[in-house]
């Protein structure tokens, strides 16, 4: 009745609001016009026809080049200059990326004339290699209200690897050796593709997109009230490749590596007047060596056990993937896509250590061979279809977008440990399996209300459904294999809905911009234990609002100003309240009172443009509620207890610099810095604690033009130590550098490059608690080599869709 309520509520605000905006739509400026000349026209890409929004329009005196006004151009690319003082001036249209349009000798009339520039067409960036004009790179990063979007056609160390090694190079994200994403110092973020969820965790959907299949990467972290408000540091879309100039085209990128690695993706497009067939196909084996040690100490009732061991692991990672979507052009104003995906993957991981293990009762040391075999496998698939119905106005628009999403997996976890003879002396073997379905229902409502403001308002639902099923067997040497123990199996059931309504409102202010919104969820969940018959539940409003102002300065200088509120809910493995065995020394249990963290966070930025240079500054504060952390405690002698816990408070305020530098003509340099202070306080097994670090990190992107078809690329990146609420991580070097040669410009191409050059890269953790303390230390192979052959037919490129990604989270324009 509740949900019902507020939904007849909202309805009526929104048909409120779009009434009062029509109504009031056809306001006009005719006090400005009256005190002077007007002038207007539109920015759009030279190739491509696409409007540019934020390009800068600057009005200087004809004869003294003074500024006498600006502006920048909305989501149209349309611009309009009023109250211009009678007289000849000199215009100049800029956009970062695109040369620069001058109009000299522009003459201004009075009394309120228009002086229309026109359709103002901007092209790439041409740079002069060897006296020779070649088409130049997309710019590295732009700035919107709400998000950077990074161009990764320039980051040639990562073109043989997946989306984790394209984000080592990306702006405000942090990846550690063992493949962990941190953004702004959070591993709790969420994963789009083409602004569509993944039923798969941020990390495994990173994983499966091959580097070669990525256009652009958006760093969302601000989101606005139309996203989902799930994920403590914010999102991270992946924008996938799309080719929308020619007719028939197609890419492949082939690439293999020294010691079993390979891969391989293929897109093909077709495109006619009224529909478009986009096809893709990618396959990828990756294995990686390391090795490691640890030394455990527990401590129970008064005896403190010692485990020291090191040794060998291997890490494989198979992938495959299947993807079609088609467009059709129903009317010129209705537009219509299905798209579909499959994927099937496999991860393991097998080690073999040497154990050593001894007691205060009993020092004699034991020495013995443990061998670690896991493996995780599944399929998932996704089937999506959207609906786009452009009405009379510019802008006004209406979209709807179904979505559903199916994935399994099956993971088997053998540990075993043998004697100097071989025989083994204690194994287990854990299992867990199950399926997860996802339904996903938007509906996305635009509004102009004018030249300058418009109204949103939307409506999401999503439904979530997953089983899991775990065992655990035994070693039994008298019956000589394992024996499954019932006790230990669970099956769990767990339903999750959340239905959501958001509105936002946007406008401009001369060259100031403004949006806010407010998003009200509604969260139904239920957990089920079958055997108990246990359950949990949570029935819950949160509400999640949301703040974005942005100054552009008419010389192209731009700040930004942000507020957002979010949510990070528990996943459902954290709630299970039984034990599962990790291995023989790791058990795991999950907490059913677990609250969701609730995130505050604030940003101020800055940004400016010197020639082809760039320089972005960006302060950022985060509070998090309720912080959800890892919790070790002793379980028994030589074997550690790991659950999670709401441990109090966290708080992480810093800033973040980047610096875009175009040295001399055949050299450019990408710097990239962020420290922060973070401190985590609260209650932790029954005791108060407070802790805190100045963490920070940097890094280094050197790209040099040796000749028109010969690139260089040559990048180091610091991460400092960092802490937690148990523990410390010390910081780390890298290296990795590519050489790049175009054989046949924008058909062939073949890049080298060698990541870890030096071998620097490792994982040093240190976690203490009171009857606790363990130390690990892994390093993986190094240096990994590869090289990557990418051939494009009928010269391919790629372009993002005007319309944006099909059910997509859209983007914040004015």
């Amino acid at each position: 009745m509740f949900l019902r309520k507020n939904l007849i509520f909202f309805l009526t605000l929104v048909a409120t609001v779009a009434a009062y905006g029509q109504a009031d739509a056809p306001t006009g400026a005719a006090p400005a016009a009256q005190r002077g000349g007007i002038l207007s026209g539109a920015v759009v890409d030279a190739q491509q026809g696409a409007p540019i929004e934020y390009a800068n329009i600057v009005l200087t005196g004809e004869a003294d080049t003074t500024l006498k006004n600006g502006t920048i151009t909305n989501d149209r690319g349309q611009f309009l200059l009023e109250g211009i003082r009678p007289g000849r001036y000199r215009v100049e249209v800029f956009f970062l990326g695109y040369e620069t349009q001058r109009f000299p000798n522009v003459r201004i009339a009075g009394r309120g004339e228009k002086t229309d520039l026109g359709s103002i067409k901007l092209s790439q960036t041409l740079i002069a290699a060897e006296g020779v004009s070649v088409e130049g790179e997309r710019a590295a990063i732009s700035y919107q209200i709400d998000k950077k979007v990074i161009s990764v056609d320039q980051q040639h160390t990562s073109a043989s690897g997946s989306a984790i090694d394209v984000l080592e190079n990306v702006p405000s994200v942090t990846v550690d050796i063992e493949g962990n994403v941190s953004l702004r110092g959070s591993g709790n973020f969420r994963v789009l593709i083409d602004g569509r969820p993944t039923i798969l965790d941020p990390a495994d959907a990173l994983e499966q997109v091959p580097a070669g299949t990525i256009d652009n990467i958006e760093i969302i972290t601000n989101p606005s009230a139309r996203y989902d408000p799930e994920g403590t540091a914010g999102i991270i879309n992946i924008i996938l490749k799309k080719n929308r100039q020619k007719r028939r085209s197609a890419m492949v990128n082939l690439n293999s590596g020294l010691r079993d690695k390979y891969g391989a993706d293929f897109l093909g497009e077709y495109h006619s007047d009224r529909y478009s067939l986009t096809v893709g196909l990618d396959y990828n084996n990756r294995n990686f060596t390391g090795e490691g040690l640890q030394e455990n100490t527990t401590s129970l009732n008064g005896t403190s056990s010692y485990i020291y061991s090191d040794g060998d692991n291997t890490r494989g990672h198979e992938s495959m993937g299947l993807r079609a979507e088609l467009g059709i052009d129903l009317t010129p104003n209705d537009h219509l896509s299905f798209s579909g995906r499959y994927g099937d993957r496999s991860f393991s991981r097998d080690a073999e250590q040497d154990f050593q293990q001894w007691s205060q009762a009993d020092p004699a040391r034991s020495n013995y061979t443990s061998l670690a075999e896991r493996g995780r496998s599944g399929e998932r698939y996704q089937l999506a279809g959207s609906f786009q119905h452009n009405f009379a106005g510019k802008g006004h628009q209406v979209m709807a977008d179904l979505s559903y999403r199916y994935g399994n997996g099956d993971e088997i976890t053998t540990n075993e440990l043998r004697d100097a003879a071989g025989v083994i002396s204690d194994g287990q073997r854990s299992t867990e399996s199950g399926p997860g379905r996802e339904l996903e229902i938007k509906l996305d409502y635009t509004l102009p209300l004018g030249e300058e403001r418009k109204f949103e308002a939307g409506y999401q639902s999503e439904l979530q459904r997953d089983e899991e099923e775990t065992g655990l067997a035994l070693y039994e040497q008298a019956a000589g294999g394992y024996v499954n123990q019932p006790l230990f199996g669970y099956l769990v059931r767990s339903q999750q809905d959340e239905h959501a309504l958001y509105t936002l409102y946007a406008g401009k202010w001369g060259n100031l911009g403004y949006q806010g919104g407010l998003r009200a969820e509604y969260t139904d969940r239920l957990i089920e234990l079958v055997k108990t018959a246990e359950q949990f539940t949570i029935d819950r409003w949160d509400f999640f609002p949301s703040a974005h102002i942005s100054y552009h300065f008419a010389d192209g200088r731009q700040m930004m100003t942000s507020y957002t509120r979010r949510i990070d809910r528990p996943r459902a493995w954290n709630l299970e309240p039984f034990q599962t065995w990790m291995d023989a020394y790791n058990v795991r249990t999950g907490n059913p009172a677990l609250k969701p963290e609730y995130i505050d966070s604030y940003e101020l930025g800055y940004q400016t443009f010197f020639g082809k240079n760039l320089f972005s500054v960006e302060g950022y504060h985060r509070r998090t509620i309720n912080k959800i952390e890892q919790v070790r405690s002793v379980y028994d002698e030589n074997v550690t207890l790991h659950t999670v816990e709401n441990i109090g408070r966290d708080y992480a305020s810093g800033s973040e610099l980047l610096l875009n530098l175009a040295l001399l003509k055949r050299w450019d340099v990408n710097l990239m810095g962020n420290v922060y202070h973070y401190r985590v306080e609260g209650r932790l097994l029954s005791q108060d604690f407070s802790r805190e670090s100045i963490n920070w990190g940097s890094r280094i992107s050197n790209t040099f033009k040796i000749r028109k078809n010969l690139q260089l690329q040559l990048d180091g990146d610091y991460r400092s130590p960092s802490v937690s609420a148990q523990g410390r991580r010390e910081g780390f070097f890298v290296t990795n550098t590519a050489v790049k040669y175009d054989v046949l410009p924008q058909q062939l191409s073949v890049t080298l490059q060698v990541r870890d050059l030096f071998g620097t890269a490792r994982y040093e953790f240190t976690s203490r608690g009171a009857d606790f303390y363990n130390y690990s230390y892994f390093t993986r192979e190094s240096p990994i080599v590869m090289l990557n052959v990418r051939y494009n037919f009928n010269h391919f490129k790629q372009k993002r869709d005007q319309r944006g990604a099909p059910g997509g989270e859209g983007e914040d324009e004015f």
